[in-house]
């Protein structure tokens, strides 16, 4: 359960960066206002993840998800530029996240 909450708060965590960017410097307000929603729904759930897992694997995966989610958001909704050099970056973090998950001791 409680690597269940890191993935969805390292989604979250691709939510809030995705916000941030869209806020324009905090001046556009609903971007703004789900930049917060998501900040605090992503931190929130890592804190109660926290609980009863290492804090390196865990903190690892949910900033792999949320950079590798960030990036592929990127490239597919915002114009970001897409490469190959881009997307074997993208999966090797996806495969060391995974990697880093089933290496996490529960308490």
């Amino acid at each position: 359960m409680a690597w269940l909450l890191v993935i969805v708060a390292g989604l979250l965590e691709t939510g809030f960066a995705v916000c941030l960017k869209l806020s324009h410097g905090f001046t556009r307000l609903w971007p703004t206002v789900a930049f917060c929603a998501f900040a605090l729904g992503s931190f929130g759930l890592l804190t109660l993840a926290l609980r009863k897992l290492d804090v390196g694997p865990a903190y690892a995966v949910w900033t792999g998800i949320g950079a590798a989610g960030t990036a592929i958001y990127g490239m597919v909704f915002l114009g970001d530029l897409v490469s190959t050099l881009k997307i074997v970056s993208i999966t090797l973090v996806i495969v060391g996240v995974i990697g880093l998950q089933l290496s996490g001791s529960a308490h």
